[in-house]
């Protein structure tokens, strides 16, 4: 296909032109409502959101925090770092409205682990990111042992470092902290709950306690059996609670502007917060976040499946309480690396200055020039986990300029998403009808018109591209009666703009031929784990 033909593939010219609409109307909403404030603590800033009834962002604010990388692999943060982002942006957010906050919500970077002393709120070790790799030997070594089967049946997961236990259990073996009384582990969501209240609430929700490795999500409730394996003190636990519930209350002086006696009422772990916030309800209803990595997640309902080779079993959220009829489930897809690779672009290799810029150098050429960019920076997640595999540049000749790495790097984002879609309607025997999705890469058009012909249904943007957040304030909205059902809930939520798939028979020919060779990338990132 000539390279006029190509464009025609990847900008819009041979599918049937994208759906826009202005945002919803929110018009009913008033000076003077209550607000519900969201906090999204994510793997590089922490943003937080007045949100209105009719979920419109009242105001905002947003702030990074920095990121460290002691050894190749190995990803952490300084817990203070975070906490003192959130102090800043929810009171920079609160100084910002006159309307009093009906009620807090908290979402967060999911698997990161936090372990502090209680006695004084005092960070025991950096906390440890989800990217990070450095229990991928420990995970081997149970795999090996024959502990695969019986860790997938009661939690859903798969043994990578990914998941919390192998880090907790690093921290309190090579990292060197030794358990107290006082000692607290926590994902993010905890320690944020903690410093809100005023150190009197120790708990965390059904949601990031199902990516822990430590929790049964069946029985939803911490495994002893599980605590022994990763030799983790079941002390150092916090309570498990519904995901829309009140958790506790805003403590004096916590915050400047936060009045004390707030409910924290909604607290989910980023994606399943994003679920939520896209408005997923219904079995079957699918979307995808395109953040620091790309989550795609299908809500299955009431009853769990069964576990499923290269996706997660995850819990999607409980409301109310935990038992059989507030809980539903996901089958969830993790990629470790979509956005990051363009902040890599930005601070790596100087292809850029802002991530801004992306968008439009992507799109000032035609395609890749056939250059494919697999961003297996910390491994590969689904449906690969290969925590071995290295990021990989193929296809590169004098030609390539960094418009080419640019697009290559936009192309990436939606290969990894096609690859864990068509895995999951494989396994689910439930195909998408349509793929809703957030995050700060979906407002490139290319980037969703791209996905679309991949895979062969449409895209849908939110109006409201901060899903996360949003899903956050539905949670705690839903618990104290802002909104009064999930009902209502999916009245307030909108689509911007709707990219459909080419039905030109030779754009879908390009399309399966391209799809096919960044097939034949990722075996070369793979066979890094091989040398």
């Amino acid at each position: 296909m000539n390279a006029q033909a190509l464009q025609g593939v990847t900008e819009g010219v041979t599918r049937p032109p994208p759906q826009t609409k202005a945002p919803r109307d929110v018009g009913h909403y008033r000076e003077g409502m209550a607000v519900v404030l969201a906090i999204d603590a994510g793997t590089t800033g922490v943003r937080s959101l007045a949100f209105s009834e009719a979920g419109a962002i009242v105001a905002g604010s947003y702030r990074e925090f920095p990121q460290h990388f002691p050894r190749p692999g190995w990803v952490e943060h300084d817990a203070s770092d975070i906490w003192n982002a959130v102090v800043g942006t929810v009171a920079e957010t609160l100084a910002a409205i006159s309307e009093p906050v009906a009620t807090i919500g908290i979402t967060n970077q999911r698997e990161t682990v936090v372990v502090w002393d209680r006695s004084d709120g005092r960070p025991l070790h950096r906390a440890i990111v989800w990217q990070d790799r450095r229990s991928a030997e420990t995970c081997e070594a149970l795999t090996e042992a024959g502990h695969l089967d019986s860790v997938r049946t009661r939690t859903g997961l798969t043994l990578d470092p990914y998941f919390s236990a192998t880090k907790l259990a690093w921290i309190f073996g090579p990292g060197g902290v030794e358990v107290s009384p006082s000692t607290a582990f926590g994902t993010v969501d905890s320690w944020l709950l903690w410093h809100l209240s005023g150190g009197k609430c120790h708990a965390t929700d059904v949601t990031n306690a199902s990516r822990t490795l430590l929790f049964d999500i069946d029985r939803l409730d911490w495994d002893s059996g599980l605590c022994d394996l990763f030799d983790v003190p079941a002390s150092v636990l916090p309570e498990v609670l519904p995901s829309s519930a009140r958790a506790g209350l805003s403590a004096p002086d916590v915050i400047p502007g936060l009045p004390a006696g707030i409910p924290i009422s909604g607290i989910g772990g980023d994606q399943q917060a994003a679920l939520f916030g896209q408005a997923c309800f219904e079995a079957g209803m699918t979307k995808n976040t395109y953040g620091t990595g790309s989550f795609v997640l299908m809500n299955v309902g009431e009853t769990r499946p069964k576990p499923v080779d290269g996706l997660l079993t995850t819990v999607a959220w409980a409301v109310g309480s935990l038992d059989a009829s507030s809980v539903r489930y996901a089958l969830e897809g993790s990629i470790f690396v979509t956005g990051a690779a363009i902040q890599w672009l930005r601070d790596g290799l100087g292809v850029i200055s802002t991530a801004n810029e992306v968008a439009p150098l992507a799109a000032s050429v035609p395609d890749s020039s056939g250059v494919y960019f697999v961003p297996a920076f910390t491994g590969l997640g689904s449906p690969w986990w290969d925590p071995h595999a290295r990021g990989t540049i193929v296809g590169l000749t004098r030609g390539v300029s960094r418009a080419h790495l640019a697009r290559a790097a936009v192309e990436a984002m939606a290969y990894q998403t096609a690859d864990v879609v068509k895995a999951m309607a494989s396994a689910s025997g439930r195909a998408p009808r349509e793929l809703r999705v957030d995050g700060g890469a979906s407002v490139m058009d290319l980037l969703l018109d791209f996905q679309a012909d991949l895979l062969g249904i449409d895209v849908r943007r939110a109006a409201i591209a901060e899903t996360t957040a949003l899903g956050a304030a539905f949670l705690a909205g839903l618990a104290e009666g802002v909104w009064s059902s999930t009902t209502e809930i999916s009245k307030v939520w909108s689509c911007i703009r709707t990219s459909s798939p080419s039905t030109e028979p030779a754009a879908l020919g390009e399309i399966a031929k391209r799809y096919e060779t960044w097939g034949r990338a990722l075996e070369r990132s793979r066979a890094w784990s091989d040398t």
